[in-house]
């Protein structure tokens, strides 16, 4: 029962979409040419934005509709049905509640950029800092807070706390933390000099000009920092199996690349 029920809500939640869609002025677009949905990292916005608009000018395809939030809240409205045709995750955990729970079609998830966490400073912030075990994290916030992702749910928050309980300075800050709802809502509190200091992606410090780095954490301080794509199985489409290909391709990495993304190993 509870099945057929989370199943009419999917059905109806598609429906209301596609109504939606129809009304959307696309040109000569017919109903087969609407846009499909993908659900991303905020932290890919930038390259996803360029990476989607070369796609829909080399192959034609109406371009994507692209959201971006935390993988957090855009896996949990997946989960609830939410019609979107692709997932573009920052860890590795959302994707896999997502496959445990068969919302990804079979044989489409693939690794597609990794990153590195940076710590940033905000305009006119004139301190150095080096990051290592014990550095002084707390002085150098001068009684402020540090801008970071929900440090339990979204990844780049989760990888900077443990980060800094790596390092041995979580305790002398954890109640200073400024939480935002994704990245790139810590890194424009940075940015406009809300919070003297911040942790990031380095990707999104590359995005904002007016944010200074003051030093990379260590590797071995976090866990791998992934980001995994899959198409879903729900509204699984042939331009979002494109999109998905075109992204894992040359001309795809080479957008992650020039964004600040690195590249998984691949043994294929």
């Amino acid at each position: 029962m509870i099945r057929r029920m989370i199943r009419s809500c999917r059905a109806a939640v598609m429906a209301a979409a596609l109504a939606v869609a129809a009304f959307v002025p696309l040109g000569s677009a017919t109903a087969q040419e609407a846009p499909f949905g993908v659900f991303a990292a905020a932290s890919m916005k930038t390259a996803l934005d360029e990476a989607a608009a070369r796609f829909a000018a080399g192959t034609g395809e109406t371009p994507p509709l692209l959201s971006f939030a935390g993988s957090s809240a855009l896996a949990r409205q997946i989960m609830q049905g939410a019609p979107a045709a692709l997932f573009v995750s920052a860890n590795t955990a959302w994707m896999d509640t997502l496959e445990a729970e068969g919302l990804i079609a079979p044989g489409t998830r693939a690794d597609i950029a990794t990153g590195d966490l940076v710590l940033i400073a905000a305009p006119g912030y004139a301190g150095e800092l080096t990051i290592g075990p014990g550095f002084d994290l707390a002085g150098a916030l001068g009684g402020e807070r540090l801008a970071m992702a929900l440090v339990d749910a979204v990844p780049a928050g989760i990888y900077g706390r443990a980060a800094l309980q790596s390092l041995g300075v979580w305790d002398s800050v954890a109640d200073r933390i400024a939480q935002a709802d994704n990245v790139r809502a810590a890194l424009r509190l940075v940015a406009l000099g809300e919070a003297p200091l911040g942790i990031v992606y380095a990707t999104d410090a590359l995005a904002e000009p007016r944010v200074r780095v003051l030093g990379r954490f260590p590797p071995d301080s976090h866990p791998p920092i992934c980001y995994p794509a899959a198409v879903l199985a729900e509204f699984d489409t042939p331009p979002a199996r494109a999109f998905l290909a075109f992204l894992t391709g040359p001309e795809g990495r080479e957008i992650l690349n020039r964004h600040g993304f690195g590249s998984p190993d691949r043994t294929e």
